[in-house]
């Protein structure tokens, strides 16, 4: 029969396709990610997966030899992972597949497809869902050469152009847009809470913006006191951050919390005590830290993801020119992974062709061996020299023509034929 074609696909939403609330519910954290990998390897279709969740986007990258029933399987994934049905999200996904979905990892891991234009933290991110992936024994041979080209597309395109100038990242954003809102940071106080990738990135921005006092907050006290000591600012816990709220100028959060870390009933009190004095939150966690209905409050304002799009799409321009530049890697890149792919395609029948010959050739010489006691060494080097180069000039133009034609449908067709001719089960 013709050639099962393993495909690479993806299946995602993300800032651009999905409403924040639905991306909210699509979030996988980083604690549930081995059971998804999990669910995700035991359905009927799919042989290995890699599931990548940011703050922008859900995407299920998976192997499959049949596209129809990897689209159902992911689709049943998101649908029972979400308890949602499908018809309730399936307009706000996109598919892609074989070097179209390869296209697309490419552009997320080099930062064209953030909120954040160039955004760096997305290569950190990519780089910790594959090593979950592997963890899992859920990422195999396919998915382990896309993902090495991906990262390798992310590095030389922050490397080699300037698409992660200035505002290269979420945090940094996220703490520029409140300085603008503020008038300056410099003499003001601040409270930080989660002390996870952002919450340490706002941090460490902070720091560098001259504010007054940070204070960190984060469910395990160890890691917001690290993150303090590290930016000279102090550790607060958890149960104090509505005492805290009375007396700072902004509050930066995104922690990893499924749930609101605050509520409107929380804020009401905190906001008696301020004496009218304005409060700024900015939640750019998802799923959001702070119920959107704080945001009815008198005196605070509420910034979240959404504001934050806004904001870092105003200040692009300039790296918006490096996006050619940036496109060029990428096709460089895709194009040696679409070369190093088909060549994995057609390499086994190549190998099993070989092998073929080689067993034919040596079982004709054994039919021989008893005849050879009439040649001396160097006759014996000769024939096996002279058979070895039949063979070899023999599969040479087989062989060129296959890696040539590897990943194409007249690739597929000649290694079907081939195994049929040979008779190679490969």
């Amino acid at each position: 029969g013709a050639l099962a074609r393993v495909s690479v696909v993806v299946i995602g939403l993300n800032h651009r396709t999905a409403p924040l609330d639905l991306l909210e519910r699509m979030t996988v954290g980083d604690g549930q990610l081995p059971k998804a990998l999990h669910d995700l390897c035991t359905r009927e279709h799919l042989s290995e997966a890699l599931v990548l969740s940011t703050c922008n986007r859900t995407e299920v990258y998976a192997v499959a030899e049949r596209f129809h029933g990897a689209y159902s399987d992911i689709r049943g994934f998101l649908a029972d992972f979400s308890f949602l049905p499908p018809e309730e999200f399936s307009d706000h996904l996109y598919v892609h597949y074989d070097s179209a979905a390869a296209a697309h990892l490419l552009s997320v891991t080099a930062g064209l497809d953030s909120a954040v234009l160039g955004e760096s933290e997305i290569q950190g991110q990519v780089k910790l869902a594959w090593e979950r992936a592997r963890d899992e024994g859920a990422a195999g041979p396919a998915l382990n050469l896309l993902l090495r080209h991906a990262l390798e597309a992310g590095k030389r395109a922050r490397t080699e152009t300037g698409i992660a100038r200035n505002i290269a990242s979420v945090s940094q954003a996220a703490v520029a847009m409140a300085d603008e809102r503020l008038g300056g940071l410099p003499g003001k106080t601040v409270l930080v809470l989660g002390a996870g990738e952002m919450g340490e990135g706002m941090a460490v921005a902070l720091a560098g913006a001259g504010v007054a006092d940070v204070l960190v907050a984060n469910r395990t006290p160890a890691r917001a006191g690290e993150l303090a000591a590290r930016i000279g600012g102090r550790s607060v816990p958890l149960l104090e951050v509505p005492d805290r709220l009375a007396e700072v100028d902004l509050l930066l959060t995104s922690t990893g919390s499924r749930a609101p870390m605050l509520e409107r009933a929380d804020i009401g009190p905190v906001m008696a005590r301020r004496a009218s004095q304005p409060l700024l939150v900015v939640d750019i966690a998802v799923p959001r830290d702070v119920d959107p209905a704080v945001a009815e409050v008198d005196g605070v304002t509420l910034l979240d993801m959404d504001d934050l799009r806004s904001f870092a799409a105003a200040g692009v321009a300039e790296r918006r020119r490096e996006v050619t530049a940036v496109e060029a890697i990428l096709n460089d890149e895709l194009e040696r992974y679409v070369d190093a792919t088909s060549a994995r395609a057609v390499a086994p029948m190549i190998v099993a062709l070989r092998e073929r010959a080689e067993s034919v050739r040596t079982s004709e010489l054994d039919r021989f061996r008893a005849r050879y006691d009439e040649l001396d060494p160097r006759q014996l080097d000769l024939v096996e020299a002279v058979t070895r180069g039949i063979v070899a000039k023999l599969l040479h133009q087989p062989t060129v023509v296959l890696k040539d034609a590897a990943g194409s449908p007249r690739g597929d067709r000649l290694v079907a034929a081939l195994r049929e001719l040979f008779e190679i089960e490969t």
